[in-house]
């Protein structure tokens, strides 16, 4: 496979001597793998971007874990996202590839962090990699002001800070401060007798549609704000107020607060749809049905 001229103690020199591939040359390819299967162009295309894959793995190297190791990491999450590049939405293989490898390297971790799982949802994720940094700087915040945060107070100032339950911070504060021990002991609590292998969540294949929705949506908000930066301030104002917020404004506290009739914002919030519907389809037809 692509990998394999990497498999020695030179990948990293070989890595950094690669080609940088423009967006064309790098489309070519991406369509040459997938619909010939050219392993050329695989080869070509993962060599290119391995300097990629090794710069993501570099910054796990504190959570202890062997450079090599989170190399291969890297290098396995690179070669599933070319395998599973589709360069027909207009994203670059680059931009893919990046949430691929971190995936993969932040699985390994988590894999070998413990014997006992750290957590396999979003928020679980989060709180692994970004817990104890996130509670170093509310601690030395709260000593710069003379106060000594309570556990409790702490693991929902963590929460607030993180955007996840107040529970995941609980458990994964448990969990990182515990100890390692056999997941085929029986559970204190259960009568029956279960081991706690019994009780881990399913760790099926679910990151390529993780994946491609955040960057479908990437897309679609990137393209949605230079739709809006094609408005005038007003046109802005009502399709903010009017589709933006949680609670959408009426046309006629929009046309209390212009000055205007009723049906004079309805006019201008048509208008301003049917430019932004234009700058969309311009962008790529793909969006054409979220104004249908």
């Amino acid at each position: 496979m692509a990998l394999d001229a990497f498999n020695d103690q030179t990948l990293s020199r070989k890595a950094m001597k690669a080609e940088i591939l423009d967006a064309e040359t790098e489309l070519r390819l991406a369509y040459a793998w997938r619909d010939q299967r050219d392993e050329a162009a695989l080869h070509r295309l993962i060599t290119a971007y391995m300097r990629l894959a090794i710069s993501m793995a570099s910054k796990f190297r504190r959570y202890g874990a062997p450079m090599n190791d989170l190399i291969q990491e890297a290098g396995l999450g690179l070669m599933k996202a070319a395998d599973k590049f589709d360069p027909d939405r207009g994203v670059r293989f680059s931009t893919y590839a990046i949430w691929w490898i971190k995936a993969s390297i932040q699985d390994y971790v988590m894999r070998n962090w413990s014997m006992v799982r750290t957590g396999s949802t979003s928020s679980q994720k989060s709180l692994f990699f970004n817990m104890k940094r996130v509670q170093a700087r509310l601690e030395r915040e709260a000593a710069a002001e003379g106060r000594v945060l309570e556990s409790h107070v702490l693991h929902q100032m963590i929460a607030d800070d993180l955007g996840v339950p107040l529970h995941d911070v609980e458990m994964m504060a448990g969990r990182l401060q515990g100890s390692d021990f056999s997941l085929n002991a029986t559970q204190s609590t259960d009568e029956e007798g279960r081991e706690w292998i019994e009780t881990l969540e399913d760790d099926g294949e679910h990151a390529a549609e993780i994946v491609q929705e955040d960057l479908d949506w990437a897309q679609l908000r990137e393209w949605l704000l230079v739709a809006m930066n094609g408005l005038n301030e007003r046109e802005r104002l009502i399709v903010r107020e009017r589709k933006l917020r949680e609670e959408s404004r009426t046309l006629e506290s929009l046309g209390q607060e212009l000055g205007l009739s009723k049906e004079r914002v309805r006019q201008l919030e048509a208008a301003a749809f049917a430019k932004m519907r234009k700058s969309l389809e311009a962008q790529s037809h793909e969006v054409h049905a979220f104004f249908a």
